[in-house]
């Protein structure tokens, strides 16, 4: 089906579909997907990325709740999105195989969310990983600090 009729059932369906995945922001704002896309001004990285860790495992529940995702997180990378391991074969908050984090990303992430696909970005890394530990439990992070 192509023309008008193409164009109006693709409108459609991009607005019967797109508000699942659209969240409420603060003061009435509008946002693609969960959690918060920036941080507050001022607000300091490692308090927005705990703020991003609580959000995700809100809608994502994970065995030990959002501490041990704090806790995980502070171990892999200290909470610093920007965290590459010294070969770069880890990335992120909580260091991802560089090598597996392209698919993780495909599995894990909705269009609709408007993630950045980089895994240094914060919040793509934290719903990347509270998605996968959701389905799959810690597993590649089992016996990671004290958490």
């Amino acid at each position: 089906m192509r023309g008008p009729a193409h164009l109006l059932a693709l409108v459609l369906a991009i607005t019967t579909i797109a508000p699942l995945g659209v969240a409420s922001g603060t003061e009435g704002e509008e946002r693609p997907g969960p959690c918060p896309i920036a941080r507050a001004e001022g607000q300091r990285v490692q308090d927005w990325v705990r703020d991003l860790i609580r959000c995700a495992e809100r809608r994502w529940e994970v065995p030990g709740g959002a501490e041990r995702a704090i806790c995980i997180a502070e171990a892999e990378s200290g909470l610093d999105p920007k965290t590459v391991s010294g070969h770069g074969a880890y990335v992120g908050l909580y260091q991802h195989s560089a090598a597996a984090w392209p698919e993780r990303y495909r599995e894990w992430t909705r269009p609709v969310w408007q993630l950045d696909e980089r895994p240094l970005n914060a919040r793509t890394n934290v719903i990347v990983t509270i998605r996968m530990v959701n389905a799959e439990g810690w597993g590649p992070w089992q016996g990671v600090g004290d958490c």
